[in-house]
């Protein structure tokens, strides 16, 4: 099972689960924790191969898909008895959060999508697959700081983007290289999610400086009835890091106004 953290608020309140991004793990949530469970109970899941959830356990499957990533997080919630949640994600935890509501939607009491990813620009695209092609050659640090640093450039962002990095640093070279094949073909899966409205209550959060993947999310919102979006100024991809006041003070009043 995959390693997590619980923090109590009472037995009445509702759960929320936090999901990390790639290369990161639920320590990246240390802004969040003391703001929820102000009000809910609180669920940190470190995804395979990351965080506490290592090998040996998680290294038989060679080739990772989003459902097999969604079960493992579904487990948790049934060892722990969570009949639903709130779930924030950020990064390409929106997308683990997405693909778990659109199979079981009744769990799902409302999404807070920080940094969300629903489609890859043409330079994002660009960039995926030339590091398909030099995964096998390149360290895979070196490559993960490369996108690091296109995904949130400024000097702004240094501190989310240092957070990421090193936890990077503590994954495994296969590890990676997993992590990274399923994210080059998430294209088929982000179109199908583009299209059809989750109808669970979603809110995201983005930055203004978000420049590859706030665009394509101001559109989903437009057309999608279940969604609205708060934009945060003078902020980048890793939201909840940047503006974590902004970020847990929106997150907790649209969770508690579902």
């Amino acid at each position: 099972m995959l390693h997590y953290t619980t923090h109590t608020h009472s037995e009445k309140a509702e759960w929320v689960t936090f999901i990390h991004g790639a290369g990161g793990s639920s320590s990246i949530w240390y802004k969040q924790v003391r703001a929820f469970q102000k009000h809910f109970n609180v669920l940190l899941i470190d995804l395979r191969g990351h965080g506490k959830s290592k090998k040996p356990i998680y290294e038989k499957l060679k080739r990772y898909r989003f459902d097999t990533i969604g079960n493992e997080v579904v487990e948790v919630l049934d060892h722990l008895k969570i009949a639903s949640t709130h779930y924030v994600g950020i990064s390409l935890g929106t997308i683990v959060i997405r693909e778990i509501t659109e199979r079981f939607p009744t769990r799902t009491l409302s999404m807070i999508m920080g940094g969300a990813i629903m489609k890859m620009n043409l330079r994002g695209q660009v960039l995926m697959r030339l590091g398909v092609m030099l995964k096998s050659v390149v360290p895979y640090l070196l490559l993960y700081r490369f996108f690091a640093h296109i995904i949130m450039p400024k000097k702004s962002h240094k501190e989310s983007r240092n957070l990421f990095i090193n936890e990077a640093k503590k994954l495994y070279q296969k590890e990676f290289k997993r992590w990274f094949t399923l994210v080059a073909d998430i294209n088929p899966l982000l179109k199908y999610f583009r299209f059809k409205d989750a109808g669970v209550p979603t809110l995201y959060i983005m930055g203004e400086e978000d420049h590859m993947f706030l665009p394509s999310i101001t559109k989903i919102v437009k057309d999608h009835q279940s969604s609205t979006l708060h934009i945060i100024p003078d902020c980048g991809h890793v939201v909840n890091v940047e503006q974590p006041h902004v970020f847990n003070d929106v997150a907790v009043r649209f969770m508690r106004g579902v």
